[in-house]
């Protein structure tokens, strides 16, 4: 009974499925540990790969270095793999935990960071979470609060680093796990630490899962379908979100007009900036911080400028906008750096804190080379009483009045590059090169580019 349920669980159709939905995939990695559920995972692909003809398999197991078996079980890892035929590789990684991080969020913050880096955009990442896995991690985010997209789990595909995270047994409980490895004759590792439920993880699966099958046997599976329907609504809840987007939108990807904000409902502002923030890449705040940010930047005035932090970004705002950021670094406006040209061009400048400062070159736009030669170049930022006239002025300004008229938010005035010949200011990325230095139409030039971790902080000339 065991075999013949296992068989019809793990069909190689359901891998099939998977791969057909993301055609252009080409090389398929399995995140292997030596577990019972990887080492099935791993097993049905490359009992299988006849059917992928076109794609490559290999495994990859992860040493976190958190504990002294983990050589041993890699040299297992490697053993499995040499009998089946697939190639295999060991990443090293850091666990150790940040100020207030969980050691099981360590480990999973370095491991997906490392497979992360290996994915180009060819390139899947398989793991072996399944139904009993996804059941867990909903009933983790129920306790944790957390909403429709906390709920919805672990998608069965989602983008990770350049290339793809694909989950193809999450419609498989471990019971059906189980019974192909015995039916297989498979070997695996069992890590004493799944055990111990001082894990929040362990604790619901050993301990809370028995209770719950035991009143419920259908449990898992209703628990991870409760995750697909939530999956769902997210899809619509992000589909609404990217149209009150499209009506918010500026010129920048990291500012939101207000006035369009306003005229949404609590519910959509809510949607929308949660929606927004994941597009710049930037962590979601939590319920409170998100009160806060719709409270104090919606309802002030157009001369107050707010400012709302949560861990790894912030929202200000300036006249009638909502700007989104990384933290700002401290930055010392005083600091002068020189930029020195080579023989096959400009090579990049860092700048600390801000990013990286490039040429490139162009026709018609930018610096004028041929006015530029092989001299070298200084990058200062603005301490007061600078003057500058742009390109399209017929007279020079002080620049804190044209970066005024030109609306860039006060937190980067003084963060903006300034590019000196000796003591002329030749540019100021971000707003415009000096009228004589300028290339005319047909002339080549050396356009400025700063690229920086923020969107708020790029800049091109």
């Amino acid at each position: 009974g065991f075999t013949a349920m296992a068989a019809n669980a793990l069909s190689p159709a359901l891998l099939t499925a998977l791969l057909t939905r993301h055609a252009p995939l080409r090389r398929l990695i399995v995140g292997y540990s030596g577990g019972l559920d990887s080492h099935v995972l791993l097993h049905l692909l490359a009992r299988h790969r006849d059917l992928w003809p076109d794609r490559s398999l290999k495994a990859i197991y992860v040493d976190h270095g958190l504990q002294a078996a983990s050589a041993g079980w890699s040299r297992h890892c490697a053993r499995v793999c040499q009998a089946l035929q697939v190639p295999f590789q060991v990443l090293r990684v850091d666990a150790s935990p940040d100020a207030g991080e969980s050691p099981e969020a360590a480990a999973r913050r370095a491991r997906y960071g490392a497979l992360a880096a290996e994915l180009e955009a060819d390139a899947a990442l398989l793991t072996a979470h399944h139904q009993d896995d996804q059941a867990e991690t909903l009933l983790l985010q129920l306790l944790r609060g957390a909403g429709p997209r906390g709920l919805a789990a672990m998608p069965a595909s989602a983008r990770l680093g350049s290339g793809w995270l694909l989950r193809p047994l999450l419609e498989v409980g471990r019971a059906e796990l189980s019974a192909y490895a015995r039916a297989h004759h498979l070997q695996w590792i069992e890590d004493q630490s799944n055990a111990d439920p001082a894990f929040d993880r362990n604790y619901l699966r050993h301990l809370i899962m028995p209770l719950l099958d035991e009143r419920w046997p259908a449990a898992a599976r209703n628990l991870a379908r409760s995750a697909r329907l939530c999956a769902e609504t997210i899809d619509w809840l992000d589909a609404e979100a990217e149209a009150d987007l499209a009506q918010a939108a500026t010129a920048r990807a990291d500012a939101l007009s207000i006035p369009a904000l306003r005229a949404l409902r609590e519910i959509r502002q809510r949607n929308l900036v949660r929606y927004w923030l994941r597009q710049l890449g930037l962590p979601v705040p939590d319920h409170r911080h998100l009160q806060h940010i719709l409270h104090d930047h919606l309802t002030s005035g157009r001369d107050r400028r707010p400012c709302v932090r949560w861990p790894g970004g912030e929202i200000r705002r300036f006249r009638d906008r909502l700007h989104a950021m990384p933290p700002l670094s401290p930055h010392d406006a005083s600091s002068v750096l020189t930029w020195r040209p080579e023989p096959q061009g400009w090579p990049p400048l860092d700048l600390p804190a801000l990013g990286q400062l490039r040429m490139q070159q162009t026709i018609g736009a930018g610096l004028r080379a041929d006015r530029l030669g092989d001299r070298p170049l200084t990058v200062r930022f603005r301490t007061g009483g600078e003057r500058f006239q742009p390109a399209g002025r017929r007279h020079g300004q002080e620049l804190k009045k044209l970066l005024l008229e030109a609306g860039i938010p006060p937190w980067e005035r003084d963060r903006l590059p300034l590019l000196y010949e000796g003591g002329s200011l030749l540019a100021v990325v971000g707003l415009g090169i000096a009228a004589e230095r300028a290339a005319a139409a047909g002339e080549i030039g050396w356009q400025t580019v700063l690229h920086s971790p923020s969107a708020a902080g790029s800049g091109i000339l």
